[in-house]
């Protein structure tokens, strides 16, 4: 199934399969995201989705059940 993801703030869309790593979609759309560790410890790649919920984009996919999904990056300055 496709799911149409759109990065914010850039306001930047592209479409993306159930399951595929976030990482991999936003390298795809030109979009990087800092990253430390890789296993969800440090939080360097935490990201939010427009409803609220946080997650580290190194250990997170594309969730199943929705057409689209807002991904909300805020610059880290720290890594």
């Amino acid at each position: 199934m496709k799911v149409q993801v759109t990065f914010l703030p850039d306001n930047i869309t592209i479409e993306a399969e159930v399951g595929e790593p976030i990482l991999e979609v936003a390298k795809r759309a030109g979009i990087n995201i800092p990253t430390g560790c890789l296993m969800g410890y440090c939080h360097a790649c935490e990201i939010e989705l427009e409803e609220g919920n946080n997650m580290c984009a190194c250990i997170s996919s594309i969730p199943s059940g929705t057409n689209y999904i807002n991904i909300i990056l805020y610059p880290d300055t720290g890594w």
